[in-house]
């Protein structure tokens, strides 16, 4: 039977353009012990969401390498969009880069089996302290991909199975009211959702764990020991 893993943030610079080390210690040679991480706890038959900021790249030329990196790792692969992205270009060019054995997550939904995949890559709530002018429309639009999403998996699917979200951005922080991700979520029909972005001291701003009907789980590489982790999906 296959498993499901999750690990966002791989930060991948097959170039050497964007050492990771810059951000500390920890980033040192972390493409090296993650591979080697991935490899021991994924099987080839297991599928593996992958929440975005995969590469620094800034072509989709420049990110073949670190697409290849992912392509080598054991497991079907669900690849997101992240904010630092910024080779992903249109959805039909990346489909045609991408190695066997990967798939692109963007306004779809995939049966999975035992489950059915949604999600959207997310963006900075406009409520945010550091959310600008510029920001407002980008969230919107998040809205819309993860709507679109949604309605693929009723349409496609029906409701009859537990449904997975991957987000890039957490669609809720601790201390703050959950954004409007979480209510399309809930209307969705999603109990388990896996989300990336945050690093460092902002872990602390994670919301985890179960909370009004949706596990959350932050998966951002350094927050997992830079090892896909195993996700239980709610029933």
């Amino acid at each position: 039977m296959s498993r499901l893993f999750a690990i966002a943030d791989l930060h991948l610079s097959a170039s050497g353009a964007k050492p990771m080390d810059v951000f500390g210690e920890i980033w040192r040679d972390h493409a090296v012990r993650m591979a080697a991480a991935w490899d021991a706890a994924v099987g080839p038959s297991d599928d593996v969401l992958v929440a975005g900021d995969l590469s620094w790249a800034r072509t989709l030329d420049e990110a073949r390498d670190d697409l290849g990196w992912i392509g080598a790792r054991p497991g079907r692969k669900y690849l997101l969009r992240g904010n630092h992205d910024s080779w992903w270009s249109s959805a039909a060019s990346v489909r045609r880069a991408l190695p066997a054995g990967c798939e692109i997550l963007q306004n779809e939904a995939f049966d999975l089996g035992g489950f059915v995949l949604v999600g959207a890559r997310g963006w900075l709530a406009p409520d945010d302290p550091a959310s600008g002018p510029a920001d407002a429309p980008i969230f919107r639009r998040e809205l819309l991909r993860l709507s679109a999403s949604i309605e693929d998996a009723d349409d496609r699917f029906g409701r009859a199975r537990p449904r997975v979200a991957m987000l890039h951005y957490p669609p809720w922080l601790e201390g703050r009211a959950p954004t409007e991700v979480v209510g399309l979520l809930r209307e969705g029909g999603v109990r388990t959702c896996v989300y990336g972005h945050l690093h460092g001291a902002d872990h602390a701003l994670a919301v985890c764990g179960p909370r009004d009907g949706i596990t959350y789980h932050l998966v951002a590489a350094d927050a997992v020991g830079f090892t896909p982790v195993p996700i239980d999906v709610v029933a």
